[in-house]
């Protein structure tokens, strides 16, 4: 394991860490490790799950999504390639406060991000191949996204309305005073 993952997994306990500058941090590529995240959130380090949750958090904290699209554990001076195999994060609880166009939908993640959705945080729909059926997303940093688990989604969709837009009627919802439109071709399909 490099140095650096190596101090850093020295403080995984410690409860008191702010989330580093990692966005501000453009150390050289040191290659790929054997860690995933799989679709259901679950960290694995040479194909065995990662136990301890505060270890996760501590990964999750030096991670980064790139312009390539790749995901990295970064460190000051290390940039360590990982395999994520959809959404680094899941989001498993909603909040909602308002309606309509006041309407603001929170959520909390897996490792325990808190996230309003909004401008700041843009909430994104893709289909998902398989099964024709709809996936949401929300930024939580950076370029870092957290997918909806099913239940969720239900919540969310629940929450959607159709309005007049510059198209024709459109479906989606509001939350931080932005609309977020589903694209017709994902509400056509299934």
């Amino acid at each position: 394991m490099p140095e650096g993952l190596k101090a850093l997994m020295s403080r995984a306990d410690r409860k008191d860490m702010a989330l580093p500058p990692v966005d501000k941090w453009n150390p050289e590529f040191c290659g790929d490790l054997d860690i995933r995240i799989a679709r259901d959130g679950t960290w694995f380090y040479l194909g065995s799950p990662i136990g301890r949750e505060a270890l996760v958090k501590l990964f999750a904290s030096v991670l980064r999504k790139d312009e390539d699209g790749r995901h990295y554990l970064v460190t000051p001076v290390e940039k360590i390639g990982i395999t994520v195999e959809d959404a680094p994060l899941l989001a498993v609880e909603l909040a909602v406060e308002g309606d309509g166009q006041s309407q603001l939908v929170s959520i909390r993640t897996n490792l325990g991000d808190l996230v309003k959705i909004g401008p700041d945080h843009y909430l994104r729909f893709e289909m998902e191949p398989e099964s024709d059926g709809l996936k949401p997303y929300v930024n939580v940093r950076g370029r870092l996204e957290a997918l909806f688990t099913r239940p969720l989604m239900y919540q969310l969709v629940d929450l959607m309305e159709q309005r007049d837009g510059d198209e024709g009627t459109e479906m989606g919802l509001w939350s931080g005073g932005e609309f977020f439109r589903v694209a017709p071709e994902f509400l056509a399909a299934g």
